[in-house]
């Protein structure tokens, strides 16, 4: 499988893994009340980048990476602060992270090339005058 392919599918997976994560979490694992709870909406803005993620979208990647950012941080507070589930905040945090790394090395090549392209045309705009 090609480097580009893995990162995408590490990207892919690990959203979806993240989804189903706080899915459980607040509604299954360690829901704030009994029964679930409406903390689970949490997941809901991952599911809109998801469409975009599967078909390689460079610019959904990208944004993306930023928002992940907010799950990032998330866990590692909930993580530190939650003794009983502190387990369930690290893994948010990890699985961001994951998310995160493969977002970048997948999207890392097209933005070379487009910097490149640019510098090219700026050449040539430079060398027609």
């Amino acid at each position: 499988m090609r480097r580009a392919g893995l990162f995408h599918y590490g990207a892919l997976a690990s959203v979806v893994l993240l989804i189903l994560w706080c899915v459980a979490w607040e509604m299954f694992i360690a829901p704030l009340k009994p029964g679930g709870s409406w903390m689970a909406l949490k997941a809901l803005p991952l599911v809109f980048p998801l469409a975009g993620v599967l078909k390689r979208d460079i610019y959904t990647l990208q944004w993306t990476s930023m928002m992940i950012l907010l799950y990032f941080t998330e866990g590692v507070v909930r993580g530190w602060s939650d003794k009983a589930h502190a387990w369930l905040g690290w893994g948010e945090a990890a699985i961001s992270v994951a998310f995160f790394i493969c977002a970048i090395l997948y999207v890392q090549p097209y933005k070379k090339a487009a910097r490149k392209a640019a510098k090219d045309l700026l050449d040539k705009i430079n060398q027609a005058r």
